[in-house]
């Protein structure tokens, strides 16, 4: 009997056993038993359990000698994860804040494994931390998947794009792989990665493992279940920055008021008309579909939208933001915004560089670099500097406006956390007062950080 490894399954051949593994089921297209690869470790563990003899040609992953050549002394936390993971049989998820060495804690995780390892990334900014990461640390050739690359080597660093393309291909190549913000992969396209890869030893790393849609229960199939986990306010002062956060409520001025009061009038007159509840379960899901089949429907949602734009989008927000950008004027500040026309307006007003989704790699790359030197000491974005980026001297955040996930809060924290000797964060929360963006800030404040 035979266990090979084919276009991101597992297929037992010429079993003759009363029972296949568990995961296995039938495929009469072949007559094989066949299971999605990321079942090999239990399936190997359950055939030699019951004494079966076979042949394993599934993996194609190699054993290697890796050596940290930058090693730092560990910091606890990252001694503790590294345990932590050792005692769920090398698979899990480790929780940890931005700023904090989780990129640390899979390099000792390739050391302590030394099998061909994948690190999976969700842009090609970490795709290509990552590899000047790994390529620094190990002296040893790494390869790429992304970004118009596609080289294979024992260390390699893919987007989630990426793996999830080559996955049926190169499933079998690695012994470990690690998923950088590992609450990207339970969505309904990035699981296929990890399903389709036999890797028996799995790291996800991330700051914020929640999902709304939750999905992220997934990841205890998928990755392994939390490892460890340590929060921001446990870490605040000794590994990260101290910091405060402070909420400013701001009056919309009376135009924008009338405007606000009148959309969500109309809006709220459908809701009713239909029965109609945003804060059940399926509310939001039956507003979508009823708005879709009459006019009545379409000026609702469109009022809906158009009530949540004033309240974000206060002008009153812009006198709040001035104030703050002269209150430090020799601090780094980064602004969050919720939309692009915000963002560009922002720039426009005063004179402080932006980056969103249409920016290119190299204009973005110049102005991250100028921010850390000092040359500027604004900017602002609207959601792409969420994650992934490296701006250790930032200390001061302004959300203007946002959206009310926990997560997206929590990571934007994260950005002027990163620790250096003297430095105290702040982040300034600013919100249309008795408007929608209330309740969007409790609920995007539910987090530890906030307490």
């Amino acid at each position: 009997m035979r266990l090979t490894f084919e276009e991101g399954t597992l297929l037992l051949r010429d079993y003759a056993g009363p029972d296949a593994p568990s995961a296995f089921v039938w495929d009469a297209r072949v007559d094989h038993w066949r299971a999605q690869a990321h079942f090999y470790r239990e399936s190997v563990e359950h055939l030699k359990r019951h004494g079966v003899a076979f042949k394993n040609t599934a993996p194609r992953y190699n054993t290697l000698s890796l050596q940290l050549h930058t090693a730092p002394e560990p910091h606890p936390h990252q001694a503790e994860s590294i345990a932590a993971w050792q005692q769920h049989g090398c698979r899990g998820v480790v929780v940890l804040p931005t700023g904090t060495g989780k990129s640390q804690v899979a390099l000792m995780a390739m050391v302590e494994v030394q099998r061909s390892t994948l690190v999976v990334a969700p842009t090609i900014d970490l795709m290509n931390q990552w590899y000047d990461l790994l390529t620094r640390s190990f002296a040893v050739e790494v390869g790429l998947l992304g970004g118009g690359y596609h080289e294979l080597a024992d260390l390699t660093v893919a987007t989630y794009d990426s793996a999830y393309m080559q996955m049926d291909r190169y499933g079998n190549r690695f012994g470990l792989i690690v998923f950088d913000e590992v609450h990207h992969l339970p969505g309904e396209m990035y699981s296929h990665a990890a399903e389709m890869c036999l890797a028996p030893y799995r790291l996800g790393l991330t700051a914020t493992p929640e999902r709304a849609d939750g999905r992220h229960v997934l990841l205890d199939t998928l990755v392994g279940p939390v490892a460890y986990e340590r929060g921001i306010r446990a870490l605040s002062g000794e590994y990260l920055a101290e910091y405060r956060v402070e909420r400013r409520q701001v009056d919309m001025v009376a135009e924008e008021r009338v405007q606000y009061e009148a959309a969500r009038d109309e809006y709220r007159a459908f809701l009713a008309d239909k029965n109609i509840r945003l804060g059940t379960k399926d509310g939001w899901r039956h507003f979508v579909m009823l708005s879709a089949k009459s006019t009545s429907g379409r000026r609702a949602m469109h009022a809906y939208r158009r009530h949540r734009q004033i309240a974000l989008g206060a002008t009153a927000k812009l006198r709040v933001l001035e104030d703050i950008l002269k209150a430090h004027p020799r601090d780094r500040v980064l602004i969050f915004t919720n939309d692009n026309e915000t963002v560009h307006q922002i720039s426009r007003t005063f004179l402080v560089p932006a980056i969103t989704h249409r920016t290119r790699t190299r204009e973005r790359k110049a102005i991250l670099e100028a921010f850390n030197k000092g040359e500027y000491l604004a900017l602002v974005a609207s959601k792409v500097l969420n994650e992934g980026v490296n701006i250790p001297e930032a200390n001061v955040a302004v959300v203007l406006s946002g959206s009310g996930t926990i997560r997206e809060h929590v990571q934007r924290l994260g950005r002027i956390l990163r620790r250096r000797q003297g430095k105290e964060a702040v982040l300034y929360e600013v919100v249309s007062k008795d408007t929608v963006e209330d309740r969007i800030s409790d609920r995007r404040r539910r987090h530890e950080a906030y307490e």
